[in-house]
C-alpha cells in the first residue's frame, strides 16, 4: 500500500465531511469545495498551516501522538478513526530491515479449536484480519455453510459478500454488511500494510467488484466488537443476532466471533433447529454400502 497516498486521501475525505458550522466557524466567503479549509483544520488542531499542509500531502513521518490526537479531535474522528490515523503514522515510519512480516497461518492451534467446540448454543468462529474463516464450531459451520461450501469464496467473507451473488440473500442488510467489511478491511491495511495477502485480496476485490470499490475509495474505517446481523439461513429461515468480537492477543489480527440470540426468541428455536440438522448425518453418509 503507498502509505502518502492513504494519508492523504484519509485527511482529505475527514476534512472534506466537516461543514463551518459544525465547528463554530461562521461566513468564511464561497467555497470551492465542501467542508473545512486546510488553514481552518490547522487552527483547530493547534498547528501551522504549513505544518497540516505537509501532513495531508502524506508525510507523517515522526508526527508526535500528542499531535495526531490533536489532529483527530480537530477532524472529530471517532475511536476506528482514531486508531488508523496511528496506524498510518507508524507506516510512515519504515520498519528496519532485519524486520520481515510472518506469514499468516491460516490454522488455529488445537487448544482454541476446542474452545470453540465446547460453545454449543451459539456460533462461533475465528477469522483472520482478511476475513478468512479459520475455525467454527458446529453451529458456525452449520451458520457459514453458504460460504464454506462455495470454493470460489476461499473461505473468506469479504470475497463471498462482494463477489458470490448468494451474498445478497444471506445478509438481510447487504448494504450494511459490505459496508462493514470494506471499512474492516481498509483498517487492517491501515494497520498491517505490507500484508501481501491483504494487499492482494484487496486488489482483487477494487478490480472485480464496483461495490467494493465504490466503498474503498470512501476511506471509511470500522472497528469490529458488536453488533447485531440479520441473516437468510435456506434451511432454517431469516434469523437475528447480536455478536460480540474479542481480538486474540497472543495472535495479533485474529478475533473470535460469537452470534447469540435473545431467549425464547424465533432466532434461539431456529439455531436450536440448524444444531440438530447440522448433528444429524445425511442420507448418504448415515447409509452403508453393500457389499
Amino acid at each position: 500500500m503507498d502509505n502518502k497516498a492513504e494519508v492523504r486521501d484519509f485527511l482529505r475525505t475527514r476534512r472534506s465531511r466537516i461543514t463551518p458550522e459544525q465547528v463554530g466557524i461562521i461566513g468564511g466567503g464561497r467555497r470551492l469545495q465542501p467542508g473545512l479549509r486546510r488553514e481552518e483544520v490547522a487552527m483547530l488542531a493547534g498547528m501551522s498551516v504549513d505544518y497540516y499542509a505537509k501532513m495531508e500531502r502524506g508525510n507523517l513521518a515522526g508526527v508526535s501522538v500528542d499531535v495526531l490526537e490533536a489532529l483527530a479531535r480537530a477532524l472529530r474522528l471517532d475511536d476506528a478513526e482514531t486508531d488508523h490515523l496511528h496506524d498510518l503514522a507508524r507506516a510512515a515510519t519504515p520498519a528496519p530491515a532485519h524486520r520481515r512480516p510472518r506469514p499468516t497461518e491460516l490454522t488455529v492451534r488445537p487448544s482454541l479449536q476446542r474452545f470453540l467446540d465446547a460453545v454449543t448454543g451459539a456460533p462461533a468462529w475465528i477469522a483472520n484480519q482478511r476475513a478468512d474463516i479459520l475455525a467454527t464450531n458446529q453451529l458456525g459451520r452449520a451458520l457459514l455453510a453458504s460460504m464454506l461450501d462455495a470454493p470460489d469464496n476461499q473461505n473468506n467473507n469479504a470475497r463471498f459478500i462482494f463477489l458470490s451473488p448468494a451474498a445478497r440473500t444471506f445478509y438481510l442488510d447487504w448494504e450494511h454488511a459490505a459496508d462493514a467489511a470494506a471499512a474492516s478491511l481498509r483498517t487492517a491495511a491501515g494497520r498491517n500494510p505490507r500484508d501481501k495477502g491483504l494487499t492482494d485480496l484487496i486488489g482483487e476485490l477494487v478490480t472485480r467488484s464496483d461495490a467494493f470499490n465504490r466503498r474503498w475509495s470512501t476511506h471509511d474505517v470500522r472497528l469490529h466488537r458488536s453488533g447485531t446481523k440479520h441473516i437468510h439461513h435456506p434451511d432454517v429461515g431469516d434469523l437475528e443476532f447480536v455478536y460480540e468480537a474479542v481480538d486474540l492477543p497472543d495472535h495479533p489480527g485474529r478475533t473470535m466471533f460469537a452470534y447469540t440470540s435473545a431467549a425464547g426468541s424465533a432466532t434461539e428455536e431456529r439455531v436450536k433447529l440448524l444444531g440438530s440438522l447440522a448433528s444429524t448425518p445425511s442420507e448418504t453418509s448415515a447409509s452403508t454400502p453393500e457389499n
